[in-house]
């Protein structure tokens, strides 16, 4: 798989603005391939308002945690007085701009063993179901999609299938040749 046809399987809504950011783990086949593509992705997207960032490198294995973020939405997510609270809860110290905040971020993610749970702030879920996550240890969900649920299943659901066919839309046009940069919402 190539850098852009994971971006398409791992982060369609995030390319069309229905989340604010996207994770996924990538295993280049060359690194050095890997390096110019990233590079060349990481500078389209910049023009469309989007950010790829490598959050982690695993030395052992070569795989990168690569993530995804529409830097204006993250920001006003970010700086929301609860999840700005809930953060700070989690051990994260007050922060002076996106780019500290992600630097935390990933300094959790070099240094727990366990992948830390607010990451589901990080990627747009709704703060309740980041909380009940933490809460119930990842059981009574209401709904399991994208990722666990703890409030309405219905809302949960319509959103988990919009998903589904943005990625579904995504997938069918990129491979009808259509250049990534064209599928990207603007932000």
């Amino acid at each position: 798989m190539t850098l852009e046809q994971a971006l398409i399987e791992h982060c369609s809504p995030t390319l069309v603005g229905l989340k604010p950011a996207s994770l996924f783990r990538f295993q280049p086949a060359d690194t050095r391939e890997f390096v110019r593509a990233f590079l060349a992705l990481r500078s389209q997207l910049e023009g469309a308002g989007l950010r790829l960032v490598i959050l982690r490198g695993c030395r052992r294995t070569g795989a990168y945690l690569l993530y995804l973020y529409r830097e204006r939405a993250l920001t006003e997510l970010l700086e929301g007085r609860a999840h700005q609270a809930f953060l700070r809860s989690m051990g994260y110290a007050p922060w002076t701009g996106l780019r500290d905040c992600l630097r935390q971020l990933a300094s959790r993610l070099c240094l727990q063993a366990e992948f830390p749970h607010e990451i589901g702030v990080f990627l747009g879920y709704p703060l309740d179901d980041v909380k009940g996550f933490i809460r119930h240890k990842g059981r009574n969900y209401t709904y399991c999609g994208c990722w666990k649920c703890y409030s309405d299943p219905q809302a949960a659901r319509r959103r988990f299938e919009g998903f589904r066919r943005c990625t579904e839309t995504f997938r069918r046009r990129y491979a009808a040749g259509t250049p990534i940069i064209q599928l990207v919402v603007a932000a």
